[in-house]
């Protein structure tokens, strides 16, 4: 008899909520969709990078400590995040930026994220980490998009690309996203 298997298969499935990020759709058909599974070494990476940025942040973002500790009890984390190979080519201006060309010709700013880029990339994002978390929830395990675990992984050299959120994963007796301090 096996007790409790179901934390074993848990990087099995993550692999599987990976999969529906990179098969969602994209703009014109162009993938620029990274993913990452995290391994125990990244994880506490991560949490002390977020721990770190809490501190040098300052007032209103003691909650990337708080993250760092959801990420550390989680049974597995992923990482899901766009490097824009262009622009879409539409000139919608949504970037802020008359033209794609004058969009593109900006000198890209280095923060949390990297940008500007086309807007598509970011719905690309979006739409992929949609799809992940809702396979997430159709394997019934507890999950919550973090900004947070994101700008450690490009802070600290994890991932690269212009735009990243974490995922971290649970399979536990409660949710450990849920009731949060």
């Amino acid at each position: 008899m096996i007790l409790n298997p179901e934390s074993e298969v848990l990087e099995t499935l993550a692999k599987s909520i990976l999969l529906a990020a990179r098969t969602a759709p994209k703009a014109k058909g162009v993938d620029d969709i990274v993913t990452a599974l995290m391994e125990a070494e990244d994880i506490e990476v991560l949490a002390s990078t977020m721990e770190k940025l809490a501190d040098e942040k300052g007032e209103g973002f003691a909650f990337l400590k708080r993250d760092a500790g959801n990420l550390r009890n989680a049974g597995a984390a992923v990482l899901i995040g766009v490097k824009a190979s262009g622009a879409a080519g539409l000139n919608c201006g949504a970037c802020g930026f008359s033209t794609c060309k004058e969009m593109l010709a900006q000198q890209k700013v280095e923060e949390d994220f990297k940008g500007p880029n086309c807007m598509f990339k970011y719905v690309d994002l979006g739409i992929a980490v949609g799809s992940a978390v809702s396979r997430a929830k159709d394997l019934c395990i507890d999950n919550r998009v973090m900004y947070s675990m994101g700008a450690a992984a490009r802070v600290s050299g994890l991932l690269d690309a212009d735009v990243v959120f974490g995922i971290p994963l649970s399979v536990k007796g409660k949710n450990i996203f849920f009731d949060r301090k």
